[in-house]
């Protein structure tokens, strides 16, 4: 019994790597809106699939990121300027992209844009911080989606929605966690829905890694902003040593965990855009195969005393 459940795994392993080698033979047909192209991810995937010979469209949040990107790529790469939390910007948006591919629809959609705060104890937030990440994370990745979906279908295209590691584990408070458990959600009914057309959906869920979300200092200022503004009863509750060794926390967790590699998770999206297959869910980056990943399935309880045992304690806590 055991050979035979041995056998049917090597066989299924075999069947699984060569069926997801499988890769299309021609982009120079193929375009691709690409949101968040500024910096990161998004522009690094942009030069990219340029070089490949995609007709990649870039969405850039500001006309300096995308008269950068413009001076460095082929004349074949496009740009223009997108506010995924405006309509009339995502709306103005698809107008361009709907005169560029004409009548063969847009084969690929990447909603990269995002945003890193608010991450925090839940209690030094307010609603807004929650609305502000959301916003981006949430509502401008569904907006843009729903808005694309007649381009896509048309083309029989894909989209890749980047999510995070922290979209399946909710290691810290705040919005950001909460943004992209929803990335994961509308993600995998988008895919049982658009399957019917022949639109594929995938998950790039990075690990960390060293962007301009991850920045300590910017860490820092944001996490003092939400402590200043806390009533002196509840900073009291915390003590000011929490404050400090919260920050020694997200410090490590940067200097030291945080991947600078940032092909590790373009490569994601270029299997999820190239592959005849591309997978349900991609993770990218060390911690996120071998640390969050394998977490995120262990019992609850267990993840609750492992990030007790990291994150600091507050002064008045129960004994």
């Amino acid at each position: 019994m055991w050979c035979c459940i041995l056998l049917v795994s090597v066989v299924w392993a075999v069947v699984w790597f060569f069926r997801d080698q499988q890769i299309l033979s021609n982009f120079k047909d193929k375009y691709v809106f690409i949101t968040g192209c500024d910096t990161g991810f998004g522009n690094m995937l942009a030069k990219k699939l340029d070089k490949k010979g995609f007709h990649v469209l870039a969405g850039c949040l500001t006309q300096k990121g995308a008269d950068n990107l413009d001076r460095t790529s082929s004349p074949n790469l496009r740009t223009t300027l997108i506010d995924v939390t405006s309509s009339e910007s995502i709306s103005k948006a698809v107008e361009w992209v709907k005169a560029e591919v004409g009548r063969k629809g847009l084969f690929g959609l990447v909603n990269n844009a995002g945003l890193g705060s608010s991450i925090g104890p839940t209690e030094w937030m307010t609603v807004e911080d929650y609305r502000k990440v959301m916003s981006v994370n949430t509502f401008g990745m569904i907006e843009v989606s729903l808005a694309f979906l007649p381009l896509l279908k048309q083309a029989r295209g894909r989209v890749v929605n980047v999510s995070s590691v922290l979209g399946r584990i909710s290691a810290n408070g705040g919005g950001y966690c909460i943004s992209k458990y929803t990335v994961e959600a509308f993600s995998d009914s988008l895919r049982r829905d658009l399957y019917h057309f022949g639109v594929k959906v995938s998950i790039v869920e990075p690990g960390f890694f060293k962007t301009a979300m991850t920045d300590l200092d910017t860490i820092e200022a944001t996490l003092r902003h939400y402590w200043d503004r806390m009533t002196p009863e509840a900073q009291q509750s915390y003590g000011e040593s929490f404050f400090r060794n919260y920050l020694k926390v997200q410090k490590f967790i940067m200097n030291i965990i945080c991947d600078s590699d940032l092909s590790k998770v373009t490569n994601c999206m270029e299997h999820a855009l190239q592959a005849k297959h591309p997978r349900s869910r991609y993770s990218a980056g060390w911690d996120a195969k071998f640390l969050w990943l394998p977490i995120s399935y262990l019992p609850s309880f267990l993840v609750d005393i492992s990030l007790s045992i990291i994150l600091p304690k507050p002064a008045q806590r129960m004994q």
